[in-house]
């Protein structure tokens, strides 16, 4: 039995029942799933959210069946609606890739990552901005570029006609050749601009190109590809001076020059993280606060995962679910509030469940909600695989006591016959092997037997809880009695319960103990044999949970709220 967490898969619906599953919420969920594939409706899981027990698992070992998958919390996470497969930038790239990977995906934010793949930063349009916005009052930091010569020509997609030192990254400062021989350099002298920090950009004017080189500039970038004389490339070699072929104009190349600074002085450090398995619905909260428009999305390691925008907080869920054998927030997987419920096929009373949109509501008062699933079956013509007939009547026993419970309606009884001759099994011998395949008692934890078959209830403004069990006779029961009424109370203080309830029914005589821990006042004025003390009640009769006993329970509490 594994209870490993399982991520629900985009695009599938889940049937499940209720928590704490008895074997009527785990044989419908199989059994519906296999009427949506008879149906040919695709991407239908049978699914649980609670463990198996003794009689779960001889069921599925008859008819060969795996245990439904396990789903502890469907609430929506950041893994389902996050950006996956994010394009990042390594953080020495330049702000010409930066710029080009926003323009080409449409992004707002640009993870930046380094060489092991975590995220060092953020960048934005507004944070490259800042490098381009024009600085009239400092015109010596309109011209500068921080980055290498390998950069600068990647940015230009230039041809290198000479390099040195090209991957040395350095702080350089551009300037235009236009102005005549004699004003060449006069201004860069007075910026007091080393030589070896400049780049010139000029045409095929090769009296500036050759006074650059006997200056010894860091480099000359010609324009517009124009060819460029051998003597000029000769003399550059021989001062060390690199020499470039930009394809643009004089204009245009200046203007990407820019760009080739590296992104490492505009990343912004600081930015907002989450992991993919956060809660939506805790997400939001910090969306609601934050002024970057996306968050991070990392694994554990401080890898990028995706990324989660404030748009993508409000896309729905791609999971659904349908509810089988419940119809109460209060008993369903936890989540189930926040996604999508298609379906719900049930056969108890209708509890507080609202749903964004019209659903299939099927509601019977049969005795198993695998009653309701095979006469789908017959209903449409359908014969389900003698496996899953199995599995249906196995339900169906578990739930009517082998049609014996007072829920028990002649259709189960029809439903039983017809599902008999499919699945090629003795309904009697079927039912003997179910109730004689365990003790829960015996086999669990006290916690474990509070917890078999729990459902929580509110009734008259009261919150309280019922557990069922099921045994052939008492004795394990009395044995352990102490424990599980410790464990009884534990379970009322620990989910803040005005009182919580087990009822052991033995299958062989339909009789059942109640044990009771809580509210003293409505303990008081039950009116079945106290065997023991105030807390223990002998109920001759009672073996039905939803149409015996809580009833009577909430009589109980209009009694004392009257």
């Amino acid at each position: 039995m594994s209870n490993a967490p399982f991520a629900p898969a985009a695009n599938a619906t889940y049937i499940i029942g209720h928590r704490n599953p008895d074997a009527d919420a785990i044989c419908s969920a199989i059994a519906y799933a296999a009427y949506k594939e008879a149906r040919g409706e695709k991407g239908h899981v049978a699914a649980r959210c609670g463990n198996s027990n003794a009689r779960i698992d001889t069921i599925l070992g008859r008819f060969r069946q795996p245990l439904p998958v396990y789903l502890s919390d469907v609430s929506p996470r950041v893994r389902d609606l996050m950006v996956a497969n994010v394009v990042a930038v390594p953080e020495n790239a330049t702000c010409a890739e930066a710029l080009e990977l926003i323009d080409r995906h449409d992004i707002p934010v640009l993870p930046v990552t380094d060489p092991a793949g975590r995220v060092v930063g953020t960048l934005s349009l507004p944070h490259l901005g800042g490098i381009f916005i024009p600085r009239v009052a400092e015109p010596r930091l309109m011209r500068q570029v921080h980055g290498s010569l390998a950069n600068i020509a990647r940015a230009l997609k230039a041809t290198v006609i000479h390099a040195v030192d090209d991957a040395r990254h350095e702080e350089l400062y551009v300037r235009l050749g236009t102005m005549d021989i004699g004003s060449f350099w006069k201004i860069s002298e007075r910026d007091r601009i080393p030589a070896a920090q400049s780049l010139i950009i000029v045409g095929d004017r090769r009296d500036i190109q050759l006074r650059a080189i006997e200056l010894g500039l860091r480099g000359i970038i010609v324009t517009s590809s124009l060819p460029v004389d051998d003597e000029v490339v000769e003399r550059a070699r021989a001062r060390a001076v690199s020499v470039l072929s930009s394809p643009y104009d004089s204009g245009t190349t200046a203007w990407v020059v820019r760009t080739a600074t590296t992104i490492s002085r505009v990343i912004e450090r600081s930015f907002g993280s989450v992991g993919r398995d956060a809660r939506i619905s805790d997400i939001r909260r910090k969306m609601a606060t934050l002024a970057a428009p996306a968050l991070m999305v990392l694994n554990d390691d401080g890898t990028l995962a995706g990324m989660l925008s404030k748009s993508d907080i409000l896309k729905p869920v791609q999971f659904r679910l349908i509810l089988v054998d419940h119809n109460e927030i209060t008993q369903a997987v936890s989540g189930a509030d926040e996604v999508q419920i298609t379906e719900i096929i049930d056969h108890h009373r209708l509890g507080p469940i609202s749903t964004s949109a019209p659903i299939l509501f099927i509601n019977e008062p049969v005795g198993s909600t695998c009653t309701i699933i095979a006469d789908l079956f017959r209903s449409s013509g359908l014969t389900p695989a003698p496996e899953v007939a199995g599995i249906m009547m196995s339900g169906l026993i578990s739930d009517t006591l082998h049609l014996n419970s007072p829920t028990t309606t002649p259709q189960d009884a029809e439903i039983l016959a017809w599902l008999s001759g499919v699945a090629g099994e003795d309904a009697r011998a079927l039912a003997d092997a179910i109730f004689a395949s365990g003790s829960v008692i015996q086999a669990s934890t006290p916690d474990a037997i509070v917890q078999s078959d729990h459902k929580v209830y509110e009734e008259e403004g009261v919150r309280f809880s019922v557990s069922q069990v099921e045994e052939l006779g008492f004795g394990n029961f009395w044995g352990r009695a102490r424990s599980i009424a410790a464990a009884l109370d534990g379970l009322r203080t620990g989910e803040r319960l005005s009182f919580a309830a087990l009822l052991v029914t033995d299958v062989n005589t339909q009789n059942s103990l109640l044990l009771v821990k809580g509210d003293p006042e409505l303990i008081g004025r039950i009116t079945y044999a106290h065997i023991e003390k105030d807390e223990i009640f002998d109920l001759p009769g009672i073996v039905s949970r939803k149409k015996q006993l809580i009833p009577y329970l909430t009589s109980l509490l209009r009694e004392i709220r009257s």
